[in-house]
């Protein structure tokens, strides 16, 4: 049992290295793409955007594709009815690096990316009377057209896209198979609020709301199985037996710095190595530690067939399991692995957010913070490390690297499975609303905290930290969504909001209700009795023998 034990501490470990990888919400719809290292004059200061393009063939609705406008040319329109639909024409010579041979009557002209700029294909096209430019790229990828600081021609007057090489092998094709094809451009706005950001803020709120109670809940249960022991043992078993065979890993203040630290190399080497097989690797990774979380929540089980529970079998390599452990088990690992086979299906997100949530509420169960200065010092650091490699990465990197490898840009697959996800219902542009895991784990630490504080302080719910640590919690990634949307679906580091709030709460009420000190200094380590652990009160001048005799309360939830 020694070996199925460390492995899954070393699993829940590796889990929570990699939370750090995520920022708080990004979205794989983005519509506006602006950059500040590409030059803007006038002529040349549009936003990148989104466009879709609607094809027709011989009359009959055809395949839709997505491209990316020009900072120069004209702004495209945002409803499709108030789009036109253009007949295509291909531009002779491809390039368009000359005037084109073909004469044109308002089509949309397409030309192939490479030997002249992107504002001189514009310039000829619409001298040739082209209505708009589709330039195909030479890859698979967009690229950003942008203009030269020294260029002066930049008075174009029709729409400039650019589509991606397969987008333009389709539409050859199409062109090659159809007497007739003709396009529409257009480029839809994202909805100011989507109801999948609401049902995210709910999963993140309802998992740490989840996760306090069931930490709490198994954390009694321990204490009460720790005091049994004790009563036997008599003076015989040590406080520090006890903490070792509770199971428990608390978080010092040293080990919170290096945690962030370690979590920054951890992101640049998925960064610079991400691939399909890395990605491949952090899958299994995260199935197995899905397994350990879906296993542990099974606990409520033991309740109902107790029986089963405590009773044992010897099983090769892991030692005693109990028979309901091992009724569990296959089931568990057979829902990782379907999701794992299926994880690029359209609803695998459903499978996803199920092993992630139970993995952080398993998480919250064993990692604890002994006090609010080691929360403090944690979460400062968090907080800076998410600035940092959301916004400030972009000087180093020309690029946001917890966006990039959030989304999985170097993967080819549609991003990295440490995250819980919706689809965006009512957006046009489709893609998820996501949230990392860590955005949820590390405040659930100090609001963890806060209710077992709450329990061993004997405060109710409204004169304890609880209660106002959930609320701050809840308005910090209310506070961050707003921001998601006012910055044009842009990746936002939810620990921004959420740690001010998070630890202002806290701070605020300890100064003003006086036991700050407590907070910062002992928190849970100020028990009243040491030999009896978490949510057992008792008077501190109690003897040994007196203790025995203590009666545990009801069980409080």
């Amino acid at each position: 049992m020694e070996l199925h034990r460390l492995l899954g501490v070393i699993l829940y470990l590796t889990a929570i290295l990699s939370l750090f990888c995520c920022p708080a919400s990004v979205t794989a719809g983005d519509i506006v793409h602006d950059d500040d290292a590409a030059p803007k004059k006038p002529g040349c200061e549009n936003d990148f955007i989104l466009v879709k393009l609607q094809t027709w063939a011989d009359g009959k609705e055809s395949s839709e594709f997505v491209g990316v406008s020009a900072r120069f040319g004209k702004m495209i329109v945002s409803k499709g009815k108030s789009a036109n639909q253009t007949p295509l024409a291909v531009a002779d010579p491809r390039d368009c690096c000359s005037m084109p041979k073909n004469k044109l009557s308002n089509e949309v002209i397409m030309v192939n990316r490479g030997h002249c700029k992107f504002t001189v294909k514009a310039n000829y096209a619409e001298a040739a009377g082209a209505s708009a430019v589709l330039i195909i790229n030479n890859e698979t990828e967009l690229y950003k057209m942008v203009c030269d600081p020294d260029e002066t021609d930049l008075d174009i007057q029709i729409p400039v896209v650019m589509l991606p090489q397969d987008a333009g092998a389709s539409l050859e094709k199409m062109l090659m198979n159809s007497s007739s094809v003709s396009v529409q451009l257009y480029s839809p706005r994202r909805p100011l609020v989507d109801i999948a950001e609401v049902f995210l803020w709910l999963m993140a709120v309802s998992t740490i709301l989840c996760a306090s109670y069931w930490a709490a809940w198994t954390a009694r249960d321990a204490a009460i199985e720790e005091d049994m022991l004790l009563k036997d043992a008599g003076n015989e078993v040590s406080d520090k037996v006890v903490t070792q065979s509770s199971g428990v890993i608390e978080i010092s203040t040293t080990s919170a710095i290096l945690f962030v630290l370690a979590a920054s190399c951890f992101l640049i080497i998925l960064y610079k190595f991400m691939s399909s097989w890395f990605l491949d690797l952090l899958i299994v990774l995260f199935c197995i530690g899905g397994v350990e979380g879906l296993s542990s929540l099974m606990a409520i089980l033991y309740r109902w067939f107790r029986g089963t529970a405590e009773s044992y079998i010897k099983v090769p390599i892991l030692g005693a399991i109990s028979h309901l452990t091992l009724a569990v088990s296959p089931f568990c690992i057979a829902f990782a692995v379907i999701w794992a086979v299926y994880h690029n299906h359209s609803s695998a997100w459903i499978g996803q957010d199920i092993l992630g949530i139970t993995l952080i509420i398993t998480v919250l169960q064993i990692v604890r913070i002994p006090n609010l200065k080691v929360g403090t010092v944690l979460l400062t650091c968090a907080f800076l490390y998410d600035i940092f490699w959301v916004f400030v990465s972009k000087k180093m990197f020309h690029e946001s690297v917890m966006v990039v490898v959030a989304r999985g840009d170097k993967s080819g697959e549609d991003g990295i499975p440490m995250l819980l996800k919706i689809p965006r219902m009512f957006d046009p542009w489709g893609g998820y609303s996501i949230i990392g895991f860590g955005d949820i784990l590390l405040p659930g630490l100090l609001i963890a905290f806060s209710l077992r504080y709450d329990w061993l302080a004997n405060k109710n719910l409204r004169a304890g930290y609880f209660l106002w640590a959930m609320i701050a919690y809840g308005i910090g990634l209310l506070i961050t969504y707003i921001a998601l949307n006012l910055m044009n679906g842009h990746g936002q580091p939810a620990l921004l909001y959420i740690v001010p709030l998070t630890l202002g709460a806290f701070f605020t009420l300890g100064r003003k209700r006086g036991d700050l000190k407590t907070l910062w200094t002992k928190g849970e380590a100020d028990r009243p009795c040491p030999h009896v652990r978490d949510y057992i009160p008792c008077p501190a001048a109690k003897s040994v023998d007196e203790k025995e005799s203590l009666q545990i309360p009801g069980d409080p939830f």
